[in-house]
């Protein structure tokens, strides 16, 4: 189950969005291509944010350069599409300049709870998605009923589905806080807490934005949908053949 885009389209060409997807890809291709695992894992542990570290009164720096640091090829597409999904209409409601501070206190917000979450933890935490986590935060806010297509695939059943924001992420953020409680901290893996802080400063980033619209108003007036008319994609149908069963 997997968003690949959204019904909602922006009217504002998106700058800062696309500019800092481009920092991330040539910020990866930098250090990424050229080097073996214990190369990688060396700058990890120099750039990333590692708890134990900042507990020690180092690695300040760290807060920020992690978030533009991926530990792969499908850890950075992911992330970046999501951000594309999601950020040129954030980018729109906040205008450029703002909302470039709201992603980077977003980001902040998730490192610093990633931190709390496990102060010895000697894994260092890198990639975009505690960032990106608080644009789907601010998303949820403003947009609840937009539609998102999402791609769900089961064995052979293949399909998209457009699905209101409010479930595909709602059930994105129970997911986040379900998994961070019942995975060890010193488990290594995926920041489940950095995507929750991350998810709720946007929310928290959000609400001057939401209050200035109307608050309740603004839903009302739109019932939760984009306040603009939104895109109409083509249905899409796996070309796999249904086959029925037999009886005997």
């Amino acid at each position: 189950m997997f968003p690949i885009r959204d019904h909602n389209p922006s009217g504002k060409a998106p700058y800062v969005t696309i500019v800092l997807i481009a920092i991330n890809i040539m910020v990866f291709l930098g250090y990424f291509l050229g080097k073996n695992d214990y190369q990688l894992q060396f700058f990890f542990f120099e750039w990333g944010l590692v708890p134990a570290r900042i507990m020690a009164g180092g690695g300040y720096e760290t807060f920020v350069t992690s978030m533009f640091l991926h530990g792969g090829w499908m850890h950075l597409a992911g992330n970046m599409l999501f951000l594309w999904i999601y950020g040129d209409n954030l980018e729109e409601e906040f205008g450029h300049f703002r909302f470039l501070l709201f992603y980077l206190a977003a980001g902040l917000a998730a490192a610093g709870l990633q931190t709390f979450a496990d102060l010895g933890s000697d894994i260092p935490m890198v990639g975009a998605s505690g960032a990106i986590a608080g644009v789907m935060g601010g998303y949820l806010l403003l947009f609840p009923r937009a539609k998102v297509d999402v791609l769900v695939i089961i064995v052979i059943f293949i399909r998209i589905f457009a699905i209101p924001a409010w479930i595909v992420l709602g059930l994105w953020f129970a997911i986040q806080i379900f998994s961070g409680l019942s995975t060890p901290g010193d488990a290594g893996g995926v920041a489940y807490w950095a995507h929750a802080g991350g998810f709720i400063a946007g929310l928290v980033l959000t609400l001057p934005v939401w209050l200035k619209r109307g608050a309740v108003g603004f839903w009302q007036a739109t019932k939760g949908h984009p306040p603009h008319p939104e895109t109409h994609f083509a249905a899409a149908r796996s070309n796999v053949p249904l086959i029925p069963r037999r009886k005997n």
